[in-house]
């Protein structure tokens, strides 16, 4: 049986395989209007955890969060935190922070007044002297050092991204739920919060289930990443598990890494548009699929030689990504073929437009997906 399949079979619901779980939802569904946004869908946590919420947009992602904040009641299933089931507890008893997309910050409220929002407004009092402590003690951690009395309009969008991270650590969460708190940064902001938010995570020993769309931001922030899609998780489990074997085509095709053949796997071999090829080791699925990563396609002349896979393709364009150059080629069916060349490899070749090559790829590599598989 292939890694991809004997990881389906012990992650998908998501569950933690070692350390002590801080929360843990069992058999939650959630619908709106008869159409279920969650099915199902068991999940936990380990303390000091960062866990990666991936998939397409309607996969349920934000309502999982929200059913875990309290902000939503599931219609079955149940909410256990710190080992206390907390499914009927209203949102603000639940000691668990929540960071908004867009922030939701006060503009008419200074860095500091925002960061000390919750403590001075909460059902529990907090001494003066205790808030100015707190405050300023999460203001210097995320970095905002010097911007206590700027109004919030008068930042940046990552220093408001700091500044609502802040007003949600102050209050001490040992879970905090980020819902896409990148997507309203630009890209050059989005990298570097990247690397500031794991490590404000680490230092603050708190756990953290990051919702997102994007697969680039889970595979690079997440302890573990969750797979979404129509209200289930589909697969769980480390970056480097998901990345080198998804559990599913559909796994492959939201990490936006892999190109996909339809075809036939019959008898241990698949046949698809690149001929026939060995796939003793197929991922059950509910359709036949043949999937390998954009880095592992090589490119030839079309008068190569060939003894595994060869598809014939035109090429189309190419594409600078910095450390790596993405080249286009399109065949007689007009499927387009991704080719990734990392320049750590050295330069890229040139190839012609509208000239026709051979790609081929180590059979080895490839991710093969079928019904009749075991």
């Amino acid at each position: 049986m292939g890694a991809g399949c004997k990881n389906l079979r012990s992650t998908v619901t998501g569950r933690m395989t070692t350390g002590a779980a801080i929360f843990r939802i069992d058999g939650v569904s959630k619908s709106y209007g008869g159409v279920k946004a969650l099915d199902s869908v068991t999940l936990e946590a380990g303390v000091n955890e960062y866990v990666s919420l991936l998939g397409p947009s309607g996969s349920g992602k934000t309502t999982l969060l929200r059913v875990i904040a309290g902000f939503e009641v599931p219609d079955v299933g149940r909410v256990v935190f710190q080992g206390r089931d907390i499914t009927g507890l209203p949102a603000h008893e639940r000691g668990i922070g929540f960071v908004f997309q867009n922030f939701a910050l006060f503009p008419h409220l200074t860095v500091k007044k925002n960061v000390a929002f919750g403590m001075m407004n909460g059902g529990v009092a907090v001494p003066a002297a205790e808030i100015d402590q707190r405050c300023q003690a999460m203001i210097d951690m995320v970095g905002l050092s010097g911007l206590e009395d700027r109004g919030v309009e008068q930042i940046s969008g990552g220093q408001r991204q700091r500044v609502a991270l802040a007003r949600t650590l102050v209050m001490q969460p040992k879970l905090v739920l980020l819902d896409e708190p990148l997507g309203a940064l630009d890209a050059n902001l989005r990298g570097r919060m990247r690397n500031e938010l794991r490590a404000i995570r680490e230092r603050m020993g708190v756990t953290f289930l990051h919702v997102t769309g994007s697969e680039t931001e889970a595979l690079a922030m997440g302890d573990r990443i969750v797979v979404l899609d129509r209200g289930r998780i589909i697969q769980a489990g480390t970056p480097d598990d998901v990345y080198s074997a998804p559990s599913s085509p559909a796994v492959a095709h939201f990490l936006n890494r892999f190109n996909l053949f339809d075809g036939t796997l019959t008898a241990g071999k698949f046949t698809g548009p690149f001929g026939t090829v060995a796939s003793p080791h197929a991922v059950r699925a509910p359709q036949d699929v043949y999937a390998i990563r954009y880095d592992r396609v090589n490119v030839l002349p079309l008068t190569a030689t060939v003894s595994g896979p060869a598809l014939k393709a035109t090429y189309i364009a190419s594409e600078y990504l910095g450390s790596s150059v993405m080249n286009f080629f399109e065949t007689s069916d007009g499927k387009v073929v991704e080719v990734e060349h990392h320049l750590s490899l050295g330069a890229p070749e040139i190839y012609v437009a509208r000239q026709d090559y051979l790609l081929t790829w180590n059979p080895e590599q490839a991710i093969v997906f079928g019904r009749e598989a075991t």
